[in-house]
């Protein structure tokens, strides 16, 4: 069975890390289904979905690698073009992609111990990020 859902979590953008593990697992037990994979995916492109342990210390330090990585005021072709300002909110997303898939069992999802579900958004601007979810499963 293949059920899909849709989730909108509002965002400042600059790299906003938001917690979305919750809401999964709650589409997830809505579903009634025992075990299978969750397909997660943010249409767009300037926005990923991953994991990472959700604390304070450990999303300034992904903000901060971004930066480092991928500085929002560098030189891009795409705001030459464009002249949005967001080439780097394209060039980070197209590092840690638009989907995800999390596996479940016992209609609870497999994660880590301190493992999250995120989203993060790089966009230069706030938005509503529409994410997916595709739970497929028996």
């Amino acid at each position: 069975m293949v059920i899909t859902r849709e989730l909108v979590f509002p965002t400042s953008g600059h790299s906003e890390v938001v917690k979305i593990t919750d809401k999964v697992a709650e589409l997830l037990a809505e579903s009634a289904l025992k075990r299978g994979m969750v397909l997660l995916f943010i249409p767009g492109n300037t926005a990923i979905v991953t994991t990472l342990e959700f604390e304070p210390g450990l999303v300034a330090d992904v903000k901060n690698a971004w930066e480092k990585l991928v500085p929002s005021h560098g030189d891009y072709e795409h705001n030459l073009r464009w002249g949005d300002g967001n080439g780097y909110a394209h060039v980070r997303s197209s590092f840690g992609g638009p989907s995800l898939v999390v596996p479940f069992e016992d209609g609870k999802l497999i994660l880590g111990t301190w493992q999250d579900l995120v989203l993060i958004d790089f966009d230069n601007r706030p938005r509503d990020r529409r994410i997916i979810v595709q739970i497929m499963g028996e």
